[in-house]
């Protein structure tokens, strides 16, 4: 009977079924099996409005779709051009820095890429910048500020594998730099090779840059480091983010427009965040079945008979989170978390570490061939062929995977308890 019902779900996801109906389903099936009362699943979606930090989610979400709507994208990349424009590559690094930004707000690849594409990419061609790098570039970029507060997938990952938000936030923020720095090194250095001219630095530009974008360069610094230094926790951050993006998007900047711009964006958002709640009640409950009928602890003593130590653990690990990571983002985090945590640290790896390395995956599970959604995206923003952004991308995501590679062996250079 379970083949049966196992199979029934596959063809039904393959037909496109909703995600939060299937694992609902799955999860009253296997309770039912175990003899236990179907409720144990609305319990947990009861048990998911009662946790202190799920506020975060729609506030964060609906403050980075307010950035998304207004004119921020576009002031926070002229302070980036303002500020790096000088340097070899300033204009590649600067793409890097505002889309890192941009993408850790928003929390969505797909808003960077089809937001700021357009802007940059006829930016960088017309400064002589290689094609072929310049569609890497975006494609990366959709997907580089996933490490950074108060990005959305840190959140999700922190409720279900029931670890501290805020210490995530802080365990990201290092090897997130470190990324970037690595991709303007590589910047640099082909600008250098293709003879792309600097920008001659402006004091003037700069100051016209810092003043237009003066209300909204101090919210990095006010969200992260309060964060960081215990001001506040990640709910409050997401309050206060909420507010003081609506008081400068609609009354300082008036970029959008209180009554007829805030209820669309509000909905817009809204709905990303409905769709995700409903797969978070549904997945709590079959995460409570897992834990019930031990089967980390099973899968556990499987896998070791087979893999003996924590390094071949980890790399197999990292293959498997590459190729999960290709598909839609929160059911990945949803699914697959519940299930490698505790697996994990029977190896003996930290769940913060676990959690870095699962969100680099998923940076990188964004632009690997054959299914990474930044690859259909910029496909379709730029209208150029999959195959043609598989050769593009290939040399950012080699550099991806070696900083991944360091995160993973090397937690102590980041900072990251191992």
């Amino acid at each position: 009977m379970g083949i049966i019902v196992s199979i029934a779900i596959l063809l039904l996801a393959l037909l496109g079924a909703p995600v939060f109906s299937l694992i609902g389903a799955g999860a009253l099936y296997l309770f039912g099996a175990a003899a236990i009362d179907s409720s144990a699943v609305i319990v947990e979606m009861l048990r998911l409005a009662s946790l202190p930090a799920l506020i975060a989610i729609p506030l964060f979400t609906f403050a980075g779709y307010v950035l998304a709507e207004s004119n921020a994208p576009k002031r926070l990349f002229a302070l980036g051009e303002a500020i790096f424009g000088a340097l070899p590559g300033g204009l590649a690094i600067a793409s890097l820095t505002a889309t890192a930004i941009f993408t850790a707000f928003t929390g969505a690849s797909g808003v960077t890429i089809i937001a700021l594409g357009g802007l940059l990419y006829p930016m960088l061609m017309k400064q002589g910048y290689p094609e072929k790098f310049t569609l890497g570039l975006l494609t990366t970029t959709g997907s580089l500020g996933l490490l950074f507060p108060p990005s959305l997938p840190i959140i999700l990952y922190g409720l279900i594998a029931q670890i501290s938000i805020d210490s995530l936030f802080k365990a990201g923020l290092l090897p997130g730099i470190s990324l970037i720095a690595v991709l303007s090194v590589y910047a640099l250095i082909t600008a250098k090779k293709a003879g792309v001219r600097k920008q001659a630095f402006s004091f003037a530009n700069l100051k016209t840059a810092v003043r237009e974008a003066a209300w909204e360069i101090p919210l990095p610094f006010l969200i992260i480091g309060g964060i960081y230094k215990g001001l506040f926790t990640a709910g409050e951050a997401a309050s206060i983010m909420a507010f003081y993006v609506l008081i400068a998007e609609v009354f300082i900047y008036k970029d959008l427009d209180l009554f007829r711009d805030i209820p669309k964006i509000a909905v817009k958002s809204m709905m990303l965040v409905g769709a995700i709640f409903v797969v978070l009640g549904t997945a709590l409950g079959f995460t409570n079945y897992l834990i019930d009928a031990q089967i980390p602890d099973k899968l556990f003593a499987w896998l070791h008979a087979f893999i003996p130590n924590k390094v071949v653990f980890l790399i197999i690990l990292n293959a498997f989170l590459l190729v999960i990571n290709m598909v839609e983002i929160f059911s990945a985090i949803i699914i697959v978390v519940p299930i490698i945590v505790p697996v994990a640290m029977n190896y003996g790896i930290d769940p913060i570490h676990l959690g870095i390395i699962f969100l680099l995956n998923l940076e990188i599970g964004y632009m690997t061939p054959p299914l990474g959604l930044n690859l259909f995206l910029s496909s379709s923003r730029f209208n150029k062929k999959l195959t043609e952004l598989y050769g593009a991308s290939f040399n950012f995501w080699l550099i991806l995977l070696g900083m991944l590679a360091m995160v993973t062996y090397f937690p102590a250079l980041f900072f990251i308890k191992g």
